[in-house]
């Protein structure tokens, strides 16, 4: 017997990922509170949807400590709360300035230098500091007062 049936050749293609569309209660200036990650429970402020999908959202920083990050959308709740975004420009961020930098491979260590205090602790870059100064500014000059209080205040569903 020989088999006269072709096998069809199946190629594979690889499938872009789209960004997910946005939450109808989630626009630009909007109050975000964040369900995960190490700051669980904090409101923050929603300022553009990034090409990935993932949220770009902000403390301020001085306000609640919230960095710029990136966040899911999933992991968030939108509030009816909203902020001026006026002169906030974050046209400049996108996914690549959170990509991290690699890390050059070390040598194998001796015994003396493994008790040197040569190990860093690298906090974030200069240049990410800038950024966040510069988003932070004008979002915090058209702020009132119980707005910073509010966003200060960590959300939890016990009292």
């Amino acid at each position: 017997f020989s088999n006269t049936k072709k096998k069809a050749s199946v190629k594979k293609v690889k499938k872009v990922q789209k960004a997910a569309p946005l939450k109808k209660t989630i626009s630009p200036g909007s109050i975000l509170i964040l369900l995960a990650g190490p700051f669980r429970g904090k409101r923050v402020v929603f300022l553009k949807q990034l090409e990935s999908g993932l949220l770009l959202v902000t403390g301020p920083y001085s306000v609640n400590g919230v960095p710029i990050r990136r966040v899911n959308q999933a992991y968030c709740i939108g509030t009816s709360t909203k902020v001026d975004l006026k002169g906030v420009d974050c046209s400049k961020i996108d996914d690549k300035n959170f990509k991290r930098e690699e890390k050059k491979k070390k040598d194998k260590k001796s015994e003396s230098s493994m008790f040197a205090a040569e190990a860093k602790k690298e906090g974030p870059s200069d240049e990410k500091k800038k950024l966040q100064k510069a988003l932070d500014e004008p979002l915090m000059k058209s702020m009132a007062a119980e707005m910073k209080l509010y966003l200060k205040k960590r959300f939890s569903l016990s009292a």
